[in-house]
């Protein structure tokens, strides 16, 4: 019994931890990438607050790639009529490491 207790323990720490790490992960590569420039977490700016993006994506099964798409390509309509440009130097992998940090904002 104490043995699963210890387990149940380091596999929820393993999970803040990395929860931890991701979110600095999303955070450092949203300012490198200058995403920053434009969106803020709680905050709208340019384009819309990260927790925002992350409400009205809540739940859809597709919303990730849509996203990863939209980060890579850019946009225009969803938020209103200032587009999102195209960013050619987020890779994709990159843009999949944003979009999951940015659909993580509660």
């Amino acid at each position: 019994m104490k043995r699963n207790l210890m387990m149940v323990g380091m596999v929820v720490a393993t999970a803040f931890a990395s929860q931890a790490a991701m979110a600095d992960a999303g955070m450092d590569l949203a300012k490198a990438k200058n995403c920053m420039a434009c969106h803020a977490v709680g905050t709208k700016l340019v384009g819309p607050a990260y927790k925002d993006v992350a409400a009205k994506y809540a739940g859809q099964k597709d919303a990730e790639a849509k996203l990863v798409t939209k980060v890579i390509k850019g946009g225009s309509g969803t938020w209103g009529a200032i587009p999102m440009p195209a960013n050619p130097q987020v890779n994709e992998a990159e843009a999949q490491t944003l979009v999951k940090w940015v659909l993580s904002q509660k």
